[in-house]
């Protein structure tokens, strides 16, 4: 199973907005005969990957075991069943790690492969297999992304001098590190401050990756200019907005590849916690959010932030802007309480993920 988490992990910049899955195949000596990761959304599913392998190493698939580290899925899809191919390569046992949440799954690739007379074992590498996929369990169960707030600030908590000058806080590898936490998500999100200000392209660069994630612009006022770097052609970019309609603005955007979808709360605002299940509708499994301290306050505000990754840099950099602009506050008690996932060094400097406590209990 370790060996098929190790898969899945191959998977992670690949296989969205799918679970990353791995599987392995063995005879009934242990010897491995088989191996694969999901691939790219309507490609084949590990097992199949896996049951193919097999197939080019000239090695008999009866009788064999499966360890894979999601339930295999049993309905019909972009792909075939993934319990029925195991059945039909006459596999005799699957061990899982758990069940799958989808609820066109939900225990009834399992119920089929036990009707078929698999042996059916759940359970081992459970809690790694879910972390993994945390972004895809919080779409299928909460019907809304994983949603992670990326930060560089220095060690005084500084995100940017109040002139807005933020380029560069943390070093090269820190950055690059940071990309590769984008590669990993659905989508990017940004507020329409940043792309005025910045003009960013929000994309992958710095590590290689198979696909880019979707954009999406928090946009109350459908201020995004047409020609801005973040409408990247073949990539979805999603605006959100909260005022009337504005057919020019919108058939102008349009023509770059983005989406207006309006969204406004009772304030003339997007309503984020809305806009948060559009996009679990629209199959975004991990949000990656880098926006600047207002949108980054009005999400924690509103209690819609899951995790936190942030880089922090060895220098003070005093006043400026902060990371998350929410309160003020009156009471200690009423902070946003979070615990330590990992930290680590990255070059010269500190790599924080800390996740809000309990977000992960659905």
């Amino acid at each position: 199973m370790n060996q098929a988490l190790e898969l899945a992990t191959q998977a992670l910049f690949l296989s969205n907005p799918n679970p990353r899955v791995g599987c392995v195949l063995t005879a009934p000596n242990g010897e491995v005969i088989g191996q694969g990761f999901t691939q790219q959304a309507g490609g084949p599913h590990a097992e199949v990957m896996a049951l193919r392998d097999a197939a080019s190493r000239g090695c008999d698939t009866r009788n064999a075991t499966a360890y894979v580290t999601l339930e295999p899925c049993s309905h019909h899809g972009r792909t075939g069943p993934c319990c029925d191919a195991l059945v039909q390569a006459g596999v005799s046992k699957v061990v899982a790690s758990l069940g799958d949440p989808n609820p066109l799954v939900a225990g009834h690739g399992f119920e089929r492969l036990r009707a078929a007379g698999v042996e059916v074992v759940v359970g081992p590498g459970a809690e790694a297999s879910r972390e993994l996929n945390i972004g895809f369990f919080s779409r299928m169960i909460r019907g809304t992304p994983w949603v992670r707030l990326k930060m560089a600030a220095s060690l005084d908590g500084t995100t940017a001098l109040n002139n807005g000058t933020s380029q560069w806080i943390t070093s090269a590898a820190a950055r690059a590190d940071g990309h590769a936490w984008r590669a990993r998500a659905c989508a990017l999100l940004t507020g329409i401050g940043t792309v005025l200000d910045d003009n960013p392209r929000l994309d992958v660069r710095d590590v290689p990756t198979p696909r880019q994630p979707h954009a999406v612009v928090v946009d109350s006022r459908l201020e995004t200019p047409p020609d801005a770097n973040i409408l990247i052609a073949g990539r979805a970019c999603y605006i959100y907005a909260a005022g009337q309609n504005d057919l020019k603005k919108e058939t102008a955007l349009a023509d770059r590849g983005a989406t207006v979808v309006h969204l406004p709360n009772a304030h003339g605002k997007v309503d984020l916690r809305a806009m948060l299940q559009d996009l679990g509708r629209r199959g975004i499994n991990e949000l990656h959010v880098e926006a600047g301290h207002k949108l980054n306050g009005s999400l924690v505000r509103e209690g819609l932030v899951d995790e936190i990754l942030l880089y922090v840099a060895p220098r003070l950099l005093g006043p400026g802007r902060g990371i998350a602009d929410f309160g003020p506050l009156t009471s200690l008690a009423d902070g946003l309480a979070l615990e330590f996932k990992s930290v680590d060094p990255v070059d010269k400097d500190l790599r924080i993920v800390a996740r809000v406590q309990g977000r992960d209990r659905f």
